[in-house]
């Protein structure tokens, strides 16, 4: 497999990597081998940014540089690489017995010289239950990356196997891996409708960083600079913060994440932020939140959110941050549109007074590696008579109406089990944002089926409802447009999530009779 030159950027790259790292994984879950080979990625990445930056130096000895010096690398934002650490001398001994060993001590060193890196990076590489022999073909397989031209051995390329690695791995563990992972396609599109262009961006729950990675690239395509934003972000989990670090430190983005992992409920750790841009996909339905001990919390601003659903807590918890100006664009589950129960409507009813409500996108089921269940993006903004959109351009005044798309006939399949928006389907979601917005040289018009701007007095009317489905009407066709084959496809994965929860609710409801002795051992046990 050649990568040593300018085939390696061509598509196709990522998954020829991707195939042989699988293969060397072996027995390994992938939820343990992820940090083995995205740890080593970054690794790669500081030692070849260090190597460019030495090579540099080294030319320069007549003119009294010094490639050994540490403040000419920490004076351009690279990181330094003790000798011990280098990737040349770690894949010299690729195939020694003690290189798990080396390279924990390799992780250990450059923590010790990088203060920024503390407690992030994985060291774990000499445990008897990883297969030396593997690792050491990992690390040879890691070596061909970003070799050879200039191109080849930019940031970029490293960082495209890093995210692309990322999206594997979540896929391979499912539920669990949704937990750091957000779909590609979803990131994308709400980039995309909110343009953060300039100022603060903001994610309490950030996961591997996805949203961040994506705002930079959005930025640097409409030709701004990397340092237009300022990022800040929070993430609870540690092994899933060490992962947002590593990918935002891959990508050469300066990031503020607080300086250990926290639960944004409970130790926020940017309290006084005031956001331009909040961009979030936060966990769906959590129950064990804590909300019993935040009763008094004065995020709650517009209602106190159920202890046994955190939705309404994130979605205040958003709002308390965003700045005068700020927008905010979030995924949550289909519930939060219309559920009244815990005290959600009451709140819902009391953000759409305040005319905050600004688009509600229904998107359709089976993006996510956590779960099939469709779910909806939201779009909230503290000031809908005003401001400014894409590249500064001035919004027209959006107050008392609420723009509604039903998505849920986009995307395709991209394997059995999981969709993807296409470009196009981006550009129809997000031009039509931005058309009724008033940032692009579009008109916006109302399409059946697709997109409708509504009255608040229609949302009114509609019991403060915001499923788009029930404002967009039908398309102007006979039946509902659906093709046979695709609609019975569509029908039969519903019906075989509807069976799946039945199975567990029978199962739980088994156990608790079983439990308290109205059904014995030798009953029926399905499930």
């Amino acid at each position: 497999m050649a990568t040593d030159n300018k085939n390696a950027v061509k598509l196709g790259f990522e998954q020829t990597l991707w195939a042989t790292a699988d293969k060397l994984r072996g027995h390994m879950d992938a939820a343990e081998y992820k940090h083995v080979v995205l740890g080593l990625i970054f690794l790669k990445y500081i030692s070849d940014a260090f190597a460019e930056k030495y090579d540099e130096l080294a030319g320069q000895k007549d003119q009294g540089a010094d490639p050994e010096d540490r403040d000419e690398y920490l004076a351009e934002n690279i990181f330094w690489v003790p000798k011990e650490a280098r990737w040349a001398y770690l894949q010299g001994h690729a195939t020694q017995p003690n290189i798990g060993n080396l390279i924990d001590d390799a992780m250990v060193a450059i923590e010790n010289d990088n203060p920024r890196l503390k407690g992030v990076l994985p060291k774990d590489y000499a445990r008897p239950s990883l297969d030396k022999r593997n690792l050491g073909g990992v690390v040879n397989l890691i070596a061909g990356i970003g070799l050879g031209d200039a191109e080849s051995r930019s940031k970029d390329i490293l960082g495209r196997v890093y995210e692309y690695f990322l999206s594997q791995f979540a896929s391979a563990e499912g539920k669990k891996g949704g937990q750091f992972y957000t779909p590609q396609s979803v990131v994308r599109l709400l980039v995309e409708m909110l343009a953060p262009y300039k100022g603060r961006v903001y994610d309490p729950c950030c996961g591997s960083g996805g949203m961040f990675v994506s705002s930079e690239k959005f930025v640097e395509a409409h030709g701004g600079h990397i340092g237009d934003v300022s990022v800040y972000g929070q993430e609870s989990n540690p092994t899933t913060w060490r992962l947002a670090m590593m990918n935002l430190a891959i990508r050469g983005i300066e990031a503020n994440l607080g300086k250990e992992p926290a639960d944004s409920f409970h130790r926020d750790m940017h309290p006084d932020l005031k956001a331009d841009y909040i961009i979030a996909n936060p966990p769906f339905n959590m129950s064990d939140w804590g909300g019993d001990r935040l009763k008094e919390d004065k995020r709650w601003a517009h209602g106190l959110p159920s202890t046994s659903n955190a939705n309404f807590a994130w979605v205040q918890h958003f709002i308390h941050h965003l700045a005068p100006n700020g927008v905010a664009g979030f995924v949550l589950a289909n519930g939060s549109m219309s559920s009244n129960s815990g005290g959600e409507g009451d709140i819902r009813r009391a953000i759409i007074n305040a005319n905050m409500v600004d688009c509600m996108v229904a998107l359709p089921g089976q993006l996510f590696y956590s779960t099939q269940i469709p779910v909806c993006l939201w779009f909230l903004a503290r000031n809908k008579r005003n401001g400014k959109g894409q590249e500064g351009k001035a919004l027209r005044d959006r107050s008392g109406e609420i723009l509604f798309i039903d998505a849920r006939k986009l995307g395709r399949m991209a394997d059995r089990t999981h969709r993807e928006l296409s470009d196009d389907d981006l550009k129809a979601i997000a031009g039509t944002y931005h058309a009724w917005r008033g940032d692009s040289a579009a008109a916006y018009a109302d399409i059946a089926g697709f997109c409708k701007a509504a009255s608040l007095d229609e949302v009114r009317s509609a019991e403060y409802a915001l499923t788009p489905g029930r404002y967009v009407g039908s398309e102007l066709i006979e039946g509902d447009g659906e093709p046979f084959e695709d609609k019975m496809r569509r029908l039969s994965v519903e019906l075989d999530e509807q069976f799946e929860t039945g199975a567990v609710l029978e199962k739980s409801i088994r156990a608790n009779l079983r439990a308290l002795g109205f059904l014995n051992d030798e009953a029926n046990t399905k499930g």
